[in-house]
This record gives C-alpha cells, sequence and structure tokens, in this order.
C-alpha cells in the first residue's frame, strides 16, 4: 500500500511536541510492515539544521493557486532511516523564525496544504491512501474532493484525518473562503462553523476516516467539556472515528543504550541503576542525594492543561512528606514562577528546571521513582510511555490516552503499571501520590510494579497495524 503522510512537522527534522515525534515514528513502522509510506512537510529553512538541508535533492517546482495568488512551489525530497521525507518550499511562507504563530498561519497552512496535492505527480507518488494530521494539514481532505477528484492520479485516493489536540482547531475569518481557500459556494459548508472559517471541521467533514490518539480520547471529544465546540461534528460523524494509541521509538527510549543517562540499565539490574542514576543526577542539580526516598520528577508544558493548577494547590502537602521533587519545562509564566516560588521555600528538597531539554529529560527518567501527570486532558501522552520504559512509575489522571496506557496497580494481584484518580481534584491526585508513596516503601510490590512498566509494548509495530487495518478498510 502507498500512504503520505502529510505533517506540519516531522522528527528529526524539525519537531517542536508529539505530532514531530508520530511523524517522524509511525511511517517507519509502516514501511516495517512492508507498505511504501512516505512523508511531505513544509521546508522550514530557519529551522532544519543545515546538516539536514545539505542532504536534500531538488526534485521539480511548480506553481500553486490559492484563490487570486499564484505562488512558487519548489519541492525536495531525503531519504532517513529508510523512509522518504518531501518537503514543501515557498521562502515566503516558510523560511521563518518559528513553526507557528505567524499573522499569516492561516494562509500559510492553507498553501501547504494545497501544495502536497500540485506537486505528488512531480514525485511520481501517488498514494492510496493521504493521511493529514491536525489542523495545518486539514484542508488537504477538502482540497483534494473540490478541486482534485477528477484528475486520474487522485480518482481512488483515500484520505485519513488524524486529531492530536482538538483544542487547536485554525478558526480563521469567514473572509477566507474566497480570499484564500478559493472555495466555490457550494463548498463553503465543508469549512465554516458558526460565523467562522474552521480548518479542523474541514477535515472531519472530508476525510474518509477520522482519527484520535487514544480510544478513550476518540470517546472524550464527542463531551463538551473536551471537544472544544467541536462534539455536534464528531458525534455526527462519529461512524467514521477511530482511536489508536501512540507509540514510542523503543530503539530511542531504552534505558540499557541511551547514552544521555549517567548510567545504563535494564529491567534485570533497574535498582542499581536507577541508584546510580539517582545519585549522579543529585549531584548535577545540587540537590542531597537521597536513596531510600521517592524522587518525583515532571517533564511538561507548564500549563493548566498539564494540570499544574492541582500542582499548585497541594505542593506544600507533597513537600512536607520525605520526598523530593524535580520539575522540568516551561510555560505560563504564573506556574513558572509559583514552581520557582515552591524550589525557594524547599532548596534541599525542590528543584525548578524552567527549560526544555532531552538531554536533562532523559536523566531525570533514568533517575527518578515517579512521574507525575495529572492531566486535566491529554489525547495520548508520550511522557507516560517513556517514563514507564525507564521504570518510572506514573501518577496520572484517567483521562485520553493516561487512561488507555496505565492501567492501575493492584497489590492484591500484582497487576496494573501505575498509580491514577479520576476526578480532576487535587486533593485526588494527593491521594494517588500517597499511594505511590506507600508502594514505594513496600519492596516486593514496587518490584512488581517498575517490572510490569519496563516489560510494556508501547512500540509503534502495535499502533502501525491499528493503522493498517483502518486504511485497508477504506
Amino acid at each position: 500500500m502507498k500512504i503520505l503522510f502529510v505533517a506540519s512537522e516531522a522528527a528529526p527534522f524539525v519537531r517542536s511536541g508529539g505530532l514531530g515525534d508520530v511523524a517522524g515514528a509511525l511511517p517507519k513502522a509502516l514501511n516495517e510492515l512492508g507498505h511504501d509510506c512516505r512523508v511531505i512537510l513544509p521546508f522550514y529553512k530557519e529551522e532544519i539544521k543545515a546538516e539536514f538541508q545539505h542532504n536534500l535533492r531538488f526534485v521539480a517546482s511548480t506553481y500553486v493557486d490559492l484563490s487570486w495568488r499564484r505562488q512558487y512551489c519548489g519541492l525536495y525530497e531525503a531519504v532517513y532511516d529508510g523512509v522518504t521525507f518531501y518537503f514543501v518550499d515557498n521562502e515566503y511562507y516558510f523560511k521563518r523564525n518559528g513553526l507557528y504563530g505567524h499573522f499569516d498561519d492561516g494562509e500559510r497552512f492553507a498553501f501547504f496544504s494545497k501544495a502536497v496535492l500540485e506537486v505528488l505527480p512531480l514525485a511520481d507518488f501517488c498514494p492510496d491512501v493521504i493521511h493529514a494530521n491536525d489542523w495545518h494539514t486539514a484542508l488537504v481532505p477538502v482540497f483534494l474532493d473540490v478541486f482534485y477528484r477528477e484528475r486520474e492520479e487522485y480518482k481512488h485516493t483515500k484520505t485519513v484525518f488524524t486529531i492530536h489536540n482538538i483544542e487547536f482547531q485554525g478558526k480563521y475569518g469567514e473572509g477566507l473562503i474566497r480570499d484564500i481557500l478559493g472555495l466555490p459556494e457550494s463548498a463553503s459548508s465543508l469549512v465554516m462553523m458558526g460565523d467562522c472559517v474552521n480548518y479542523m471541521k474541514g477535515g472531519i467533514e472530508s476525510a474518509n476516516a477520522v482519527t484520535t490518539v487514544s480510544e478513550t480520547y476518540a470517546g472524550e471529544i464527542m463531551d463538551p467539556f473536551y471537544s472544544y465546540g467541536l462534539e455536534g461534528i464528531l458525534s455526527a460523524r462519529s461512524f467514521k472515528l477511530h482511536g489508536v494509541i501512540n507509540g514510542i521509538d523503543q530503539t530511542v527510549y531504552d534505558p540499557a543504550k541511551d547514552p544521555r543517562l549517567f548510567e545504563n540499565y535494564s529491567v534485570k539490574n533497574y535498582a542499581k541503576g536507577k541508584a546510580a542514576n539517582k545519585k549522579a543526577l543529585s549531584e548535577l542539580i545540587d540537590l542531597p542525594y537521597m536513596p531510600d526516598r521517592p524522587l518525583v520528577a515532571m517533564v511538561s508544558r507548564l500549563t493548566e492543561q498539564k494540570g499544574m493548577d492541582l500542582v499548585g494547590a497541594v505542593i506544600d502537602d507533597v513537600m512536607r512528606a520525605d520526598t523530593q521533587v524535580v520539575i522540568l519545562g516551561t510555560g505560563d509564566w504564573k506556574y513558572e514562577n509559583m514552581i520557582k516560588s515552591v524550589e525557594s521555600r524547599y532548596p534541599n528538597k525542590f528543584r525548578a528546571i524552567l527549560a526544555f531539554s532531552g538531554d536533562l529529560a532523559s536523566k531525570l527518567y533514568g533517575a527518578s521513582d515517579i512521574f507525575l501527570m495529572p492531566s486535566k486532558f491529554e489525547p495520548c501522552g508520550l511522557s507516560q510511555l517513556i517514563a514507564m520504559r525507564y521504570g518510572t512509575i506514573p501518577v496520572v489522571r484517567e483521562t485520553g490516552g493516561l487512561k488507555d496506557t496505565v492501567p492501575a496497580f493492584n497489590p492484591e494481584t500484582g497487576e496494573g503499571k501505575g498509580f491514577t484518580f479520576k476526578t480532576y481534584n487535587a486533593y485526588d491526585m494527593l491521594d494517588a501520590i500517597w499511594r505511590a508513596y506507600a508502594c514505594y516503601f513496600d519492596k516486593a510490590n514496587w518490584d512488581k510494579v517498575v517490572k510490569n512498566a519496563m516489560k510494556s509494548d508501547f512500540s509503534w509495530k502495535v499502533s502501525a497495524k491499528k493503522y493498517v487495518e483502518i486504511y485497508k478498510g477504506l
């Protein structure tokens, strides 16, 4: 099967979050199953490292009509780890600092979505399935049906649209329909929602299948609490909605081989390895080494979505226990100020590291005992998967992918991989933390839950097979 994965970012070339990880890993897993999956993304000349740009090969160029505009479009390609990546070039739109947040993002990604369909024949690649992701590429299924469906190379092409985070939908003024999208009046209802254009709504309407990144989240987004206004259209299109949990690259996130750890370890010698990493991390961040007390970590954006208001409500209760806490991340200033204030009150027990560092994140996964992830909502979440891979036990709220991937530990049966709470309540979270602490000091049960977590299969192979079933069903 020929599959084109369309995304606004993809590791290792350019990445700002989980979407980049998915676009870098899922196509590789699909190819390993015997399919031909390729990736197309914008050519961000200011963001993609020079070492990658030097290896790009020019394929062809053309022009893309975007309403009354006629814009240049170049196409480059590179092969990385067995996957072909295409890059759509237009310096006016993509030679800028930063991937998102520009005043004309609506125009930029409308251009990219239409350019994808223009350049595929130049690459001599006619996919059976085009898989678009999030609002940035949601117009691909729309443009395909409105402008390209009668072309011979697209007559039998099916489309899949994946919602990674429904909060961000690509909402713009109604004027974009004519001025930028160039849609005829007969097709304007595909993207109109209320009094504005909604790119994500267009993707949901036009795609042959809609997926999201966990089974629980697929159900949650039909509830107004989670849907950010899209519950009606999703409920009406529920017949084509699927939930598929994300995976992680288990060759990259492997405590036995991760070069960023102070000492590598496996499930067979995790206690010795984690002790060595905890000692070295304590020295690195200037915390007293406490070998027989739990070290709690958070690696997160500091936002309300990630549960930082819950953390702020009970952090003093946590710090009064005989424990240490390290939080790594950046985000809203009020949460950054909050955790820096906590650090000033508990200088020997708490560290607030306001940074985004893959190296330090790995060190935290390797050194910590407990990983706190109390999200208000979480489409899938990768951090809890990585934490379990490193034998760091998650404390999570039962929402989205957290509920699907972290079954609660049952000390009676020895089954389960973490500690959970249901309601979005700070004291329910605190109760889950106390249960994790109690298990930590029960070494027999702690050994069980750590081994359960480390032996989990969160590889992309499992998820890729589910996507193949969806593709074949179309």
